[in-house]
């Protein structure tokens, strides 16, 4: 049973169903196609053909006035439409036309939201494709903080979970989701997340809190005139009344359902309905009612079979087309970029070589006044050098002289040293020793004045003598 409802993207309508009416003079401008959009999109839980219509009246008048943006969104729309009516080889169609504007343009915004809708589609085939789809909106939407769209893609998340029968997941998107639409106070994703919710309910067998919560959701749907979300969650309804055997409740929901599934033109819940009226029989044991029900049932199983796998196969195989075409855009588009790039760098190389050659004669231009200076210079370096040679040779022959110079006065210091060292040293030894005599007390200081004076005297005269002999270039030894 197609109990969930999934929700398409972006919203600000607080009312669905709003009666567009159109002039055969309709003022060509894009606010026009906007309001078109916007209206076409409000339609789709309440006449999904409306939606359809509207959005071709956007595309007719955005491609007069080239507005591309407009072109896209209508595309959107109408496929919204034709997804609504479950028909979805004509959805997946007018989505990848919308999505191909929208990467044109490099509106983002907009990609994320075919994307949305794209991965509505692959929910019935494969979960995980319809998740990366999901997955891309949502960074998207968070991105530029779109609450709308992130509240309608974490609604579209729980549905995914739902289907691959993680429910604990499924419940936890659906109730972010409802927060998130209860703080913008949008009416319709409010109903939408409700539903859901109580679908979750349903299949974990907690039956009044599942009635409670769609019961709710069907109240707020009346209010907004939601006849496709109230012709799912009848169809809920009717299954819990089922199973609480209020057979009379479950007939009151089923026939009103049918009637609002009729109204949006919904053939998928039309089937739904005919399969809850089997199971309200049967658990009636009317069984001959029953197997009316049954057979009308395995005649459209086989319809249903064959339209859903050409559809499946049809959405296969548009989506590898998709990609490939992309994959080849890409291509092209950086094919473009190298030959850009390319005619770049010859242009490039081209005037580097003009400039190169320009050079080259005016250089040799140059060359030819310059070689007459080059000449004169060379000679002149010569003189120079050679001016050079011969003062360095003055002063090699200086610096002979001077390193002659000290190696006698490093050789007569040495000697000095030692000289010192040899001479010196007896009289400061003995000096020492009369010290030591005074210190000890053994002899009286003036007793031994005369020795120190004789000693100091002698020490002075040797120190005079080896100045003089130190000074005195022609002596080449000490005496």
């Amino acid at each position: 049973m197609n109990i969930l409802l999934l929700f398409a993207t972006l919203s600000t309508s607080s009312k669905a169903f709003q009666k567009t009416t159109f002039n055969s003079e309709t003022e060509l401008d894009s606010n026009k196609v906007i309001e078109l959009n916007k209206n076409g999109y409000s339609n789709r839980l309440t006449s999904p053909d409306q939606s359809i219509n509207i959005g071709r009246k956007a595309i007719s008048i955005a491609k007069k006035i080239n507005y591309q943006k407009g072109i896209a969104e209508g595309y959107r729309v109408t496929g919204i439409g034709y997804y609504y009516t479950n028909n979805s080889d004509s959805a997946l169609n007018n989505y990848l036309i919308s999505l191909n504007i929208f990467k044109k343009i490099k509106d983002e915004i907009g990609e994320a939201k075919v994307s949305s809708n794209i991965g509505n589609l692959w929910a019935e085939i494969d979960y995980d494709k319809s998740l990366e789809y999901f997955n891309q909106t949502l960074v998207i939407a968070n991105k530029h903080s779109i609450k709308d769209l992130i509240a309608g893609t974490y609604l579209n998340i729980g549905n995914a979970y739902y289907r691959k029968k993680n429910y604990s997941l499924a419940l936890s998107n659906y109730t972010r989701s409802n927060s998130l639409f209860k703080k913008i106070n949008n009416p319709i994703g409010i109903t939408q997340s409700l539903q859901n919710i109580g679908v979750i309910y349903f299949y974990l067998n907690n039956f009044d809190v599942a009635e409670k919560t769609l019961l709710e959701a069907n109240k707020k749907s009346k209010e907004n005139e939601l006849n496709n979300t109230i012709a799912t969650i009848n169809l809920t309804l009717s299954t819990i009344y089922i199973n609480k055997n209020n057979f009379k409740k479950a007939e009151q929901y089923i026939n009103e359902g049918i009637g609002f599934a009729k109204l949006v033109n919904n053939q998928k819940l039309i089937y739904d309905y005919t399969y809850t009226n089997y199971e309200l029989e049967s658990k009636r044991k009317n069984y001959e009612k029953a197997l009316e029900y049954l057979k009308e049932i395995n005649a459209l199983d086989s319809i249903n079979y064959k339209k859903n796998t050409a559809s499946n196969i049809n959405l296969i195989q548009q989506t590898l087309k998709q990609q490939q075409t992309q994959k080849e855009n890409e291509l092209t588009i950086q094919a473009q970029i190298n030959a850009q790039k390319l005619a770049f760098a010859i242009g490039a190389v081209t005037i580097m070589a003009f400039l190169v050659i320009f050079l080259l004669i005016k250089t040799n231009k140059r060359s030819k006044k310059s070689n007459s200076e080059l000449t004169a210079l060379n000679n002149e370096v010569i003189k120079q050098k050679n001016n050079v040679d011969r003062i360095n040779h003055q002063l090699e022959e200086i610096i002979g002289e001077r390193t002659k110079d000290l190696i006698i006065k490093n050789q007569k210091l040495s000697e000095y040293s030692s000289h010192l060292s040899h001479q010196i040293r007896g009289p400061v030894a003995t000096l020492k020793g009369l010290m030591m005599l005074v210190e000890d007390k053994l002899v009286d200081s003036n007793e031994i004045a005369p020795q120190i004076k004789k000693c100091v005297d002698d020490i002075d005269s040797k120190i005079m003598t080896i100045n003089e002999d130190l000074h005195d270039p022609t002596r080449k030894g000490l005496s």
